[in-house]
């Protein structure tokens, strides 16, 4: 009787790039050292993937979406919502999800979208001093997250305001990226909440606080969200492993387990092993799926460092991908699916939207006679770029 098929995507967050001269024309995906994404393109399907429909920013909430085999333009509403589900805030009828985010703005401009990288530590202080000041019971809450990232909901405001998040203009003036809309009331409302948080912040620094965060910046609002889990569309059980709520939060209402790993730090030099344990554990329990993200080489593309992001993509292929290769030669009823989630390109240290390489590999996957895993591999065998739900649907049936 033949084993039940298991199935693996591992996502390298925004490891796709564009062409840079100073590589001689070649990407960091293409100049970094991926000999096990090779052998994956090798051994199966390599192709082009449109993770970011037509009409949607190219966030790390629709290409994971996508990747993920749901189509943001049937369930998308908002990305702090999803961040929500993840962290376990509950979301009322009336509720307003926002990502807060901890900046350091200097002088009118985004110096640093995480604050230096703020530690949990140091921003669990300023988010509790925001909450003490700020917070008003039932109407607007701060919820403490993980580094910069954290969450605000508020009572019937905002909604519909235009929000830009901070990554994607760092070393700009903030002033045309302020939320904006046609609700005047949101919009003042939102700013006023905005402005009145930087002197708590600052207070925070003077009494010991050691950090970079002088603001905090909102965005990637939206009301509560609900999926059909991969069970209900599949008949898939499995697990999500993630260090960043965002990607927590859509496997949870996938309905897959989120497996925490200690030390998994969302940046270079992440817990691998303990990420491919716990994919390995989930599929000895009996799980038929993992999803495994690592954020690395999105974090250090916004950066703008290519060494960073080159090393981020060869810590991936070593450690994650590497090892599940070798667990998949001892579980031959593995398949395994390599995927960026968007581009983040170092040229402007942000997202964008145009298709991404993938490969797939593993029992029942055609062999598409490719050389190598890159952007520009994948544009020599086909032409014409898939979406995420036939992507997922390639790998799962």
């Amino acid at each position: 009787m033949s084993q039940k098929q298991k199935y693996l995507i591992l996502v390298g967050d925004g490891m796709a790039d564009f062409p840079i001269s100073a590589l001689g024309g070649k990407t960091p995906v293409e100049s970094a050292s991926t000999p096990n994404m090779d052998k994956i393109a090798a051994a199966g399907r390599i192709g082009l993937l449109s993770t970011i429909p037509d009409g949607f920013l190219p966030g790390s909430d629709i290409g994971n979406m996508s990747l993920l085999g749901y189509d943001p333009r049937r369930y998308f509403c908002g990305r702090a919502p999803i961040e929500a589900a993840s962290m376990g805030i509950p979301i009322g009828p009336d509720d307003v999800v926002f990502r807060c985010n901890l900046v350091t703005i200097e002088n009118g401009v985004m110096k640093d979208y995480s604050a230096g990288h703020i530690s949990t530590e140091a921003a669990s202080t300023v988010i509790s001093a925001l909450q003490k000041s700020l917070g008003i019971d039932g109407e607007l809450k701060f919820h403490p997250g993980v580094g910069y990232r954290h969450l605000l909901t508020v009572k019937n405001i905002g909604a519909k305001l235009k929000c830009v998040p901070p990554h994607d203009i760092t070393g700009q003036k903030i002033d045309p990226y302020l939320p904006n809309g046609d609700d005047a009331g949101d919009k003042d409302y939102i700013l006023s909440l905005m402005n009145r948080a930087k002197p708590i912040i600052n207070e925070t620094k003077a009494k010991g606080g050691n950090h970079a965060a002088t603001d905090i910046w909102l965005w990637g609002q939206g009301p509560a969200v609900t999926l059909p889990t991969l069970n209900e569309r599949y008949g898939i059980t499995g697990s999500v492993i993630s260090a960043v709520d965002l990607v927590r939060g859509l496997g949870k209402l996938a309905g897959l387990k989120v497996r925490t790993i200690d030390g998994a730090t969302g940046y270079l030099g992440t817990n691998y092993a303990g990420k491919v344990a716990a994919a390995i554990d989930a599929f000895n329990s009996g799980e038929d799926f993992v999803y495994l993200h690592v954020e690395a080489p999105d974090e250090t593309s916004h950066e703008g460092s290519l060494d960073k992001k080159i090393q981020a993509i060869e810590e991936f292929d070593k450690y994650a991908v590497g090892e599940m290769l070798k667990y998949q030669s001892q579980t031959p009823n593995l398949r395994i699916a390599v995927s960026p989630d968007h581009i983040t390109a170092l040229s402007t240290k942000t997202h964008d939207a145009s298709p991404v390489p993938f490969c797939i590999c593993g029992d029942g996957i055609k062999v598409d006679g490719a050389k190598r895993y890159c952007e520009a591999e994948a544009k020599s065998i086909v032409s014409t770029p898939i979406e995420g739900p036939e992507f997922f649907e390639m790998l799962v049936k």
